[in-house]
């Protein structure tokens, strides 16, 4: 080792220095791990001289979205997953509130369980042609429901693009394309059901002869299918128009549960249950769901700042 002073003799302390270094002694001859003397940042992983490596669990790598191909493709054997693409809302940044959701499906199964206990406390049904015959009548139900809610759709969702400001109009009119495809994703498979079984367009199922035939039956079927679920997304996510804002979807449901409520009274529905109980069967749902679509408007204010307001830009 060269003597101290010499350019190449190893830094130290200097003389007289009153406290011990940190450090390998002189001349040693392993270079140091670590980082240097005075380095200002803490190190993580294990203390200095630890004697064990550091041990870290595998790392998944993320799993890679399915390509739109092969969305589609799923699709077109599985109608219940076209469905949920079709109607469920899917903006990106969307605020969904699953609480809402989860009353929303409470309230529409306890509609259902009140509906058939209505049926069956007024002898509604007492046969299996009775049971078929209210299956019938709920699905009809079902299907003017949706179709209210295609005629009114275009009505709400007009008038709020038109009451917000000049810059958001162009903004919604190009979210409003999505919900706009649900709506005529619904009525092109109502359209299969009068092509498979419509009178009027037997000449057409003979003219395609068997394949042609099987191939209407099949499309029946997955429409069939399609539509069913459709139907219950629909009116739950109301023909996902939380796409183009979070606050139109209980707006317009409040207003859907009003025109269903005035329907039933003009079309005498339930006319084989005391007028008592069919008061209160009929308001029920709109004032359940009134009340639910303030208590989500609530939500969207306190929780998120969204309102009507706000969604308008005023």
């Amino acid at each position: 080792m060269p003597p101290r002073g010499h350019p190449d003799s190893p830094p130290g302390a200097p003389q007289g220095h009153p406290y011990p270094q940190s450090g390998p002694p002189p001349a040693y001859p392993y270079p140091r791990s670590g980082p240097p003397p005075g380095y200002p940042y803490p190190q993580s992983g294990p203390p200095p001289g630890y004697p064990y490596p550091p041990v870290y669990g595998p790392v998944r790598p993320p799993r890679a979205a399915p390509s739109r191909a092969r969305n589609i493709l799923r699709g077109l054997y599985n109608p219940l997953y076209a469905a949920q693409r079709a109607f469920r809302p899917a903006r990106p940044g969307i605020v969904n509130d699953p609480e809402v959701r989860k009353l929303q499906l409470w309230r529409t199964g306890l509609g259902l369980v009140a509906w058939v206990g209505l049926m069956v406390t007024y002898n509604a049904v007492a046969s299996a042609d009775d049971v078929q015959g209210v299956a019938s009548e709920r699905l009809d139900q079902s299907w003017s429901s949706v179709l209210v809610l295609v005629c009114t759709f275009p009505v709400v969702v007009g008038a709020f693009v038109a009451a917000a400001r000049e810059g958001l109009r162009r903004v919604y009119l190009r979210r409003a394309l999505r919900p706009l495809g649900s709506v005529l994703a619904i009525m092109a498979s109502m359209g299969t059901s009068a092509l498979a079984m419509a009178p009027e367009l037997a000449g057409l199922r003979d003219a395609v002869g068997l394949p042609g035939r099987i191939a209407i039956v099949v499309l029946f079927l997955w429409a069939l299918g399609f539509a069913l679920y459709g139907i219950g997304l629909s009116l739950v996510h109301v023909f996902r128009t939380a796409d183009i804002h979070e606050v139109l979807p209980p707006i317009l449901a409040g207003v859907l549960v009003w025109e269903m409520a005035l329907l039933d009274v003009i079309t005498g529905s339930y006319d084989q249950v005391p007028a008592g109980a069919r008061v209160v069967f009929i308001l029920g749902a709109p004032v359940t769901v009134t009340a639910l679509s303030c208590w989500e408007l609530y939500r969207l204010r306190r929780n998120h700042g969204l309102t009507l307001r706000t969604a308008l830009g005023r």
